[in-house]
């Protein structure tokens, strides 16, 4: 690790879940950092704990234990309100739903990303970063694969976020598409921002500056 803060910090995260007499553990005192345009990705089988830990470190979900920072911000552990208005203000997150409000379109996703964090700017940069300045007034169900996609890039990059987030980002694309998301991700790093990735990609896997590997909840050599 160099000698700059890091954008994000997880230290010693564990992850519960309860059901009647059974306890499953998510997530079992994984601590890792991300640092200024650093591109990290996590690999593991499913059902290792990727999707349960990116929903943590981006506050979508509170850890068992541990703690989750942004820089100097605490981001765990706080009144769900604060998490989600830190988080707007900070991370941008790209889920496996490519987080698209079904009603609204390409430019209206992209607003009210930028509303939520109190921003008000245009939205035709981001679009034109990702490909998609085209298909602005298309609906989410009136949008290929790789333009969904895309899209959920651009509702994440709306507020230039000094984190990226994203859970299976290439999953159903092409090589073509992969490669061209794959780009902007290394782009948004180059501007200083960290990335993290949760993915089964070998060619996401490739781009990474450094590779976390989780079994069982566990961070394994």
């Amino acid at each position: 690790m160099s000698d700059s803060e890091a954008v994000l910090t997880a230290d010693r995260l564990y992850r519960f879940y309860r059901a009647g007499d059974e306890e499953t553990l998510a997530l079992r005192g994984v601590s890792f950092e991300v640092e200024p345009g650093q591109v990290v990705v996590v690999v593991g089988p499913s059902g290792s704990g990727k999707s349960t830990l990116l929903s943590c470190v981006t506050g979508l979900d509170e850890p068992s234990g541990g703690t989750v920072w942004l820089g100097s911000q605490r981001m765990s552990h706080r009144p769900d309100a604060q998490r989600a208005r830190l988080r707007a203000e900070a991370i941008g997150v790209m889920g496996q739903e490519r987080n698209l409000v079904a009603h609204l379109s390409v430019a209206g996703n992209v607003r009210l990303s930028q509303r939520l964090a109190g921003r008000r700017a245009s939205t035709d940069d981001v679009l034109e970063a990702v490909g998609i300045r085209h298909r602005q007034d298309a609906y989410p169900h009136e949008l290929s694969g790789g333009e969904t996609a895309r899209a959920g890039l651009a509702v994440a990059l709306a507020n230039h976020p000094r984190m990226l987030v994203a859970d299976e980002p290439t999953g159903e694309l092409d090589e073509a598409t992969e490669q061209r998301i794959l780009a902007l991700f290394k782009e948004r790093a180059g501007a200083g921002a960290g990335v993290l990735i949760a993915s089964h990609s070998p060619a996401v896997r490739r781009a990474a500056d450094h590779v976390l590997s989780l079994t069982d909840g566990v961070l394994t050599p």
